[in-house]
């Protein structure tokens, strides 16, 4: 099989001329691209992916650590991500680790490896003190605050904007709120939701939070439990459209209306949300991801924050 240096003889050129033509370097004369091209077709040599990389120094490959793959919120990250790579000429691989802390590690090691050229992080389970180390052998990006000057983030104010969709709850009369999230209080998105919460209702009533609500199986299942109280909330906050479709579909189904009986807000401004007319936050987490994309090829440090707004439809 040939190699490079077979390539380079046959075609009269020298090593570092192949390596440019094999990288699209532009400064090439066209009568030696067209020679060496020719000689590559005549012997049908493919490049070692993995060599080129080398010469090149960069993989054009961006990992995205990602905790599931069937979550509405981090696959509109995820398209972000997709939709700016194309732009780029980018590869993508996607990482999944059910927030398992090993898996972030392993993967992280790639870009120690060489193997990719930037991770994305879009959302976490490890400290920043067991990712920071990695930021020696590429771009690290996260999709939340850090303050630490050697990673870049594409971020929301999830606070301010918690603060604000309560606030608007209260605004709507409403005092016996009760709201989802998807982790426990080990996740810092669900100490700041509690910590919003407490800023404008005070303490929460027994019952009043649900965790682990991914789905609309999730969210129909909290509905049951939040309505079956004995002092039912008279307003919901999901985490998500689809676990705010799953609490409407539960209250309709006891044939409680919208928003008489329980008034309920979701989170993404996700289709199901839209097509049940339910309000939602939108985090605009595709620019998220977007944003995330450019500061990884970019190996840009910058904080960058992506403004939210709430959406007013007939739920609330």
């Amino acid at each position: 099989m040939a190699n490079i240096s077979d390539i380079a003889r046959m075609a009269g050129v020298s090593v570092s001329t192949v390596s440019r033509v094999l990288n699209n370097h532009k400064y090439v004369s066209e009568e030696k691209r067209a020679a060496v091209q020719k000689i590559m077709n005549e012997m049908n040599y493919t490049p070692n992916k993995n060599a080129v990389d080398l010469i090149r120094g960069e993989t054009k490959m961006i990992g995205v650590i990602i905790p599931y793959n069937n979550n509405q919120a981090f696959d509109q990250m995820l398209h972000g991500v997709l939709n700016k790579s194309v732009e780029r000429d980018y590869s993508i691989t996607v990482l999944p680790t059910k927030y398992n802390k090993a898996k972030e590690i392993e993967y992280l090691a790639m870009l120690k490896n060489k193997l990719l050229d930037g991770i994305i992080i879009t959302s976490r389970s490890n400290n920043w003190e067991k990712i920071i180390p990695y930021t020696n052998y590429g771009s690290v990006v996260s999709c939340e605050y850090t303050d630490h000057p050697d990673i870049g983030c594409s971020y929301i104010d999830r606070y301010a904007s918690y603060l604000d969709v309560f606030q608007y709850i209260k605004s709507k009369g409403h005092v016996n709120v009760a709201f989802t999230t998807a982790r426990g209080i080990e996740s810092i998105s669900t100490q700041q939701t509690i910590g919003a919460y407490k800023e404008i209702f005070g303490e929460i009533n027994s019952g009043y939070h649900i965790s682990h609500c991914y789905s609309m199986d999730d969210g129909y299942d909290a509905g049951q439990k939040l309505l079956s109280l004995r002092e039912r909330p008279t307003a919901i906050y999901a985490n998500g459209d689809e676990v705010a479709g799953g609490i409407y579909q539960y209250a309709r189904s006891i044939d409680y209306e919208i928003p008489k009986d329980v008034a309920i807000i979701g989170q993404e401004n996700q289709p199901i949300g839209i097509g049940l007319g339910l309000s939602s936050i939108d985090h605009q987490l595709i620019k998220v991801g977007e944003q995330a994309f450019d500061l990884a090829v970019n190996k840009s440090k910058q904080k960058m924050k992506i403004p939210y707004h709430i959406i007013h439809r007939l739920s609330i």
